[in-house]
């Protein structure tokens, strides 16, 4: 299973902001990487290359490869809808992103293992495929025998996740609820959707 196992920080440098939650090592050296990442004058980039700055940062938010994203924003582009909006609630869709916003894990890349481990179980059946599209009211909670996990339970313990009003929690049955998809006004990622849209358009 494929998946980006580089420096993380760079690219959090690279988009200016961390992509990939708190990062101290960003927060000393929040400006791009390279030996020109301080020099403010910098090139302009060019409309191109806005664009495709925003598809990499979402492919990196949201870690997935560029086969995987392409696919999604072709399924995205045959649905009904806003293109850019319908990209969006996909990404949000996917069972390793919704594991990360119920807050069973503190990144995307730990629910992606959570998930790939068989820690995680849909409609009362283990699911290890981290992209599986979840569907309005479907049920997600950790397997039985692993909620005594430290890692799932320390994640739990925090509160640093954004409540999402399309997300409902039971912390008992440590189970939640996939309600409905996101409106794109409750997505909380800075991502210019439209700018991948005409990317892909041209």
């Amino acid at each position: 299973m494929a998946r980006y196992i580089g420096p993380k920080t760079r690219i959090s440098r690279k988009f200016g902001e961390p992509i990939y939650g708190p990062d101290k090592y960003f927060e000393k050296r929040n400006y791009p990487p390279g030996q020109h990442g301080m020099d403010k004058r910098r090139r302009k980039s060019s409309e191109y290359g806005n664009q495709l700055k925003e598809k990499q940062k979402a492919k990196y938010t949201y870690g997935l490869l560029e086969r995987q994203f392409r696919n999604l924003f072709q399924k995205a582009s045959r649905s009904k809808g806003v293109t850019g909006e319908v990209l969006l609630q996909l990404l949000e869709s996917r069972l390793d992103n919704v594991v990360y916003r119920l807050g069973i894990s503190n990144t995307r890349c730990g629910a992606r293992q959570l998930v790939s481990h068989r820690h995680i179980m849909v409609n009362g059946k283990v699911l290890n495929i981290p992209s599986y599209l979840l569907k309005q009211g479907d049920v997600i909670e950790v397997r039985e025998r692993s909620k005594s996990l430290e890692v799932i339970s320390k994640s739990l313990s925090m509160s640093r996740h954004v409540k999402c009003s399309w997300l409902e929690w039971d912390n008992n049955l440590l189970a939640g609820k996939f309600m409905n998809k996101p409106e794109r006004a409750d997505i909380p990622e800075t991502i210019k959707e439209q700018l991948i849209v005409e990317l892909y358009s041209k």
